[in-house]
């Protein structure tokens, strides 16, 4: 481990070298790439160094005890040592986390696709909760929520939404929702009072750039037609809906959202790069799980992983165990604290992974 540690801290020192260049600063995109590198690392880098520091101390307190000393001067001697080694051992367990592989799709922004599945109107109507919950979330932590497309149902819900959302770190908490989620409670539109239960589905992929995936034109066909649904004036009057499908992997996208045609081809093309990406993602996350089951997940959307119980005012996040009684709150869009376990779960297995192969 501190090998790589020391490597990390030499690319820390060479970047500073390299920022100082002026063959770099005169290249904006090399100059952002080298940025964005050493504010990855340098979180490690500073906590390496503390333990460096703390480990030199102990050197130096045990050093100090095997000099001839006064009782009080050797107690105190005494108590600094237990201070300084509590703290190594705090510092170990933070840099074991800090060089977890991070997800590189971790800074990005999100596209979010949710859809009621199982339950007609009643599913419908729980995508509209999660679309509801999952934006109060975004603006509780400073990030911006846009409608990129949607076909609302007439009492309030959605058969689709898709949303971007964008954010410091937005993939990185929201990329544990990927699912499929699990309602239970009396449906506004049953008049007998019973529980039903229903599910829609949430899809969260990361924004893809330009350069990182490359989308030739040669591969896309455009189809325009007219607005069917929230149009405004311009529904069947204007060919301003745009369909994109991509040939090599047959993945289409319609929107059909703004009432200007190079708006809705502009959107569709960033959820297109984005499910494309997505794709390729998946795969290559398959591949890698045959060989490693993740303990929590962020792939498969067949997987239910979390159940809302109305009655009960209860969620249980079924991938970690964890059920707490603040149904009302987290449909508010407070989900820290289910967010948090996640993360503290995904962490824990990633680093069990690591000292395995260690």
């Amino acid at each position: 481990m501190y090998d790589r540690l020391q490597s990390v801290e030499n690319r820390y020192e060479e970047l500073n070298e390299l920022l100082s260049d002026p063959d770099v600063v005169s290249d904006p995109k090399r100059l952002r790439d080298l940025s964005k590198e050493q504010s990855s690392i340098s979180q490690t880098v500073e906590t390496y160094r503390d333990y460096k520091e703390v480990t030199d101390q102990i050197a130096e307190t045990k050093e100090l005890l095997n000099e001839k000393l006064d009782d009080d001067m050797r107690e105190m001697a005494k108590e600094e040592l237990n201070e300084l080694q509590e703290n190594k051992t705090h510092l170990e367990e933070k840099l074991k986390l800090l060089l977890v592989p991070k997800d590189p799709n971790d800074d990005k922004n999100v596209i979010m696709e949710i859809r009621g599945a199982a339950g007609g109107d009643e599913a419908a109507l729980f995508a509209g909760d999660l679309f509801r919950m999952y934006s109060r979330y975004a603006e509780s932590r400073g990030w911006k929520a846009e409608i990129m497309d949607a076909n609302p149902t007439g009492i309030g819900g959605y058969k689709e939404v898709i949303v971007m959302i964008n954010g410091d770190g937005a993939f990185s908490r929201l990329k544990y929702e990927n699912g499929a989620h699990r309602v239970q409670r009396v449906p506004e539109t049953e008049s007998g009072g019973r529980i039903h239960t229903s599910t829609a589905t949430v899809a969260i992929l990361p924004e893809a750039e330009d350069v990182e995936i490359d989308i030739q034109d040669k591969d896309i066909r455009t189809d325009t037609f007219a607005s069917t649904g929230a149009g405004g004036q311009s529904v069947n009057t204007t060919m301003s809906a745009v369909r994109l499908t991509h040939i090599p992997t047959g993945i289409v996208v319609s929107m059909q959202d703004e009432r200007s045609q190079i708006k809705n081809k502009e959107k569709a093309m960033k959820v297109l790069r984005a499910r494309i990406y997505d794709k390729f993602e998946r795969e290559a996350r398959e591949e890698y799980d045959a060989n490693r089951k993740s303990a929590v997940g962020t792939g498969d959307r067949s997987e239910r992983i979390r159940t809302y119980n109305f009655p009960q005012n209860r969620v249980t996040d079924h991938r970690i165990g964890l059920t707490i009684q603040k149904l009302d709150q987290v449909m508010e869009g407070k989900i820290d604290e289910i967010i948090d376990a996640l993360i503290v779960e995904d962490q824990t297995s990633k680093l069990e992974h690591l000292n395995d192969a260690e």
